[in-house]
């Protein structure tokens, strides 16, 4: 898998969260918000898993 840059401007007071978010778990600022959206990403495709399940057999 290739990959791609993405440029993002935030704020100084959130990119000092991140860092501080970063540091507690020994990662770049980087890694951890790429960790941060696939988990995101994971949580959300997951969810739609189970309604669709839920949906399949009836439930809710």
């Amino acid at each position: 898998m290739g990959t791609s840059v993405l440029s993002l401007r935030i704020d100084g007071e959130l990119l000092e969260r991140l860092r501080r978010h970063a540091a507690k778990r020994g990662m770049s600022v980087q890694d951890y918000v790429v960790r941060t959206l696939v988990r995101d990403d994971f949580d959300e495709r997951f969810q739609t898993a189970v309604e669709e399940t839920e949906r399949f057999y009836g439930v809710g």
